[in-house]
């Protein structure tokens, strides 16, 4: 097991146990460890790896008992955080890096959705198959001045096409709405988030996504600390990314639906009503917390410094962080990934 070397307390619990068992002496149940794990948004799905390893009892083997708390986004996440309300906390990379600005010292540790939760989606049996075959085509988005519709222009200015030139955008709501555009022939291609694109599933539409491996760069959110709470607790988040890990691999895996979707519903009743949704929507999320073939053998969880790279840059550009952060490498950690993926 690689040792971690920015938070290097190591625990000794198991190795006492093991000696207590050799020598036949009885070896009394451990202890839990109750921790807050603030989650921007109430959806059990979202966070399926999570609420996986409750199920399934993954962070109890660690010595954690999980209480998740749902606030309003992700700077609630953080004031949970900060205030001491929550020991872990899933915020976006944004937030995590204006967080960071301000002065709270935060790491994010674990990249829960590697891929942009926003793709560019076209009909299965259509011809188009990356960007630039969109000229001359019209576009669905939700709306005319949601985040999909940056994300989207940024895409296709790459391919050297110009809005109101080469394309058009058409606003035409999410969901089920965009369900009827595509089936209308309203739009040729449509940019939608993970919710969006489940739903689309869920309508019996097969899409095929054409979003180029560079957008996918923008990652969503992921598990976050406090430093200081890490370099006390490190046994706390070696257990719980090493549990997280487990949840993932078993929401990855076909056969563990049923099961899986039944951990989703104890942990938000009113979305698991609509099995068939319910199925779409796991789907989707799984995908997007897939990494991409060219990172998945660093294993769940890894952060490509070049993402980072990216978001800052982005933010910079948009206004959101006044200057490029002083130490970009602190906002995040992937010390813990080779011990989290050990099998």
């Amino acid at each position: 097991m690689k040792t971690n070397q920015r938070f290097s307390r190591r625990t000794t619990l198991g190795a006492m146990a093991a000696s207590a068992l050799a020598l036949g002496l009885a070896v009394p149940a451990a202890a839990q460890t109750s921790i807050t794990v603030a989650v921007p948004n109430p959806s059990a799905i979202t966070w399926a790896p999570m609420w996986a390893a409750i199920g399934e009892g993954y962070f109890g083997e660690e010595g954690l008992s999980l209480e998740v708390q749902a606030v309003d986004g992700s700077s609630s996440v953080l004031q949970a955080m900060s205030a001491g309300q929550a020991q872990i906390g899933a915020p976006g990379p944004g937030p995590v890096l204006n967080a960071r600005e301000r002065g709270l010292d935060v790491v994010f540790i674990y990249n829960l959705y590697p891929k942009s939760v926003f793709g560019l989606l076209v009909k299965a049996e259509s011809d188009y198959t990356d960007p630039a075959g969109l000229k001359g085509e019209t576009i669905g988005v939700g709306t005319a001045d949601g985040a999909e519709v940056s994300f989207a222009r940024a895409i296709l200015s790459d391919v050297n096409m110009k809005e109101g030139t080469d394309y058009e955008f058409l606003p035409v709501g999410d969901g089920g709405t965009a369900a009827v555009a595509f089936m209308r022939g309203d739009v040729d291609a449509y940019v939608g988030a993970v919710s969006d694109a489940a739903i689309l599933a869920n309508r019996g539409m097969e899409l095929n996504e054409i979003t180029p491996d560079d957008y996918l760069a923008f990652f969503g959110n992921g598990y976050a600390v406090l430093r200081d709470y890490a370099e006390a607790n490190p046994e706390v988040v070696e257990g719980f990314g090493r549990a997280l890990v487990r949840g993932m691999r078993f929401v990855s895996d076909p056969a563990n639906e049923d099961t899986a979707l039944d951990h989703m519903a104890a942990g938000n009743p009113s979305e698991g009503e609509d099995r068939a949704f319910a199925s779409a929507l796991l789907a989707a999320a799984v995908e997007r917390m897939t990494p991409t073939d060219a990172y998945i053998e660093k294993g769940y969880g890894f952060q490509p410094p070049e993402h980072w790279q990216a978001w800052e840059e982005s933010l910079v550009a948009a206004g959101d962080l006044e200057a490029p952060l002083e130490d970009l490498e602190a906002a995040y950690s992937n010390d813990w990934i080779d011990t989290w993926n050990a099998e």
